[in-house]
């Protein structure tokens, strides 16, 4: 389940954060050891301590984490989430980035939480996007997969999705499909975007193999899943709210995609507390 990109990613933030040096962590003896926790200060679901330790294993000097909870555990606040010994420059430099990235991945997790318990006993699952903060589509994948969710295509290499403005300049949703077949026979998934009832009916016989409902309303999702009788996997799109997620699940789509989970990330709220010297 690690993002591949991972020690990327962190080599990346640290550099971001410290640049040429740390000049405040700087003022401190580089000798002195000292102790930290990592405190939530509300309830939520964690994630991202491969981040944490990523972080303080690319800095210089000894830090040793000890965690008490485990990766995707709901808590509540007040929780110390890990206790962190080691040289008292390094947890300062390393701090902010290592804080970053388990405060936005916990929040990308927590409301992915929030939606597959909405759904809970129906047969929907909830999906991701590609409304993802640059350079960290993985790893909020990653979150989105330890709150319970479930990835869609990961970017444009690995799935085919035909979406309105391709079904106009190709001229149509059958010359589309019959393209993208064409271009990547070995595909195991084509999936096409529709407005209306018609165009589920086109790509039906176009032969896709999973239908994208893009804002259909109620009613007209309980009509396209009659209509499509189990042929394919129905997918349920746009403007989706906690508020609502149940009540479309309940019209019996098999997929819900959510882009809020990855694009409006409200990070959990944490913070890194020293406690004194070693």
């Amino acid at each position: 389940m690690i993002p591949a990109d991972l020690p990327h990613s962190v080599a990346h933030a640290l550099a971001e954060d410290i640049g040429a040096g740390d000049l405040s962590a700087a003022l401190i003896d580089p000798g002195q050891l000292g102790h930290a926790r990592i405190v939530t200060k509300e309830p939520g679901v964690i994630c991202g301590r491969p981040y944490v330790q990523a972080v303080f294993e690319q800095l210089p000097g000894w830090v040793e984490i000890t965690w008490h909870v485990e990766e995707g555990e709901m808590v509540d606040a007040g929780r110390v989430l890990c206790e962190l010994n080691g040289y008292s420059n390094t947890l300062l430099s390393g701090e902010r980035t290592a804080l970053n990235f388990l405060q936005t991945l916990s929040g990308v997790a927590t409301v992915t939480r929030q939606y597959v318990n909405a759904v809970a006993g129906t047969r929907a699952r909830i999906l991701d996007t590609r409304k993802t903060l640059p350079g960290l589509r993985l790893a909020q994948k990653y979150a989105v997969r330890v709150g319970g969710g479930h990835n869609h295509r990961l970017g444009l290499y690995d799935g085919v999705l035909i979406k309105e403005n391709h079904i106009s300049a190709a001229g149509g949703i059958p010359p589309a499909v019959e393209r993208a077949r064409s271009l990547a026979p070995l595909l195991t998934r084509i999936e096409v975007e529709v407005e209306n009832l018609d165009e589920l009916a086109q790509a039906l016989e176009a032969g896709a193999d999973l239908i994208l409902l893009d804002n259909f309303s109620l009613g007209e999702l309980r009509r396209a899943v009659a209509l499509v009788a189990g042929r394919v996997p129905l997918e349920a799109s746009g403007n989706v709210t906690l508020e609502t997620v149940r009540a479309v699940a309940d019209t019996g789509v098999d997929y819900i995609s959510v882009g809020s989970l990855t694009r409006n990330v409200r990070s959990l709220d944490l913070s890194m507390r020293f406690t004194g010297k070693l």
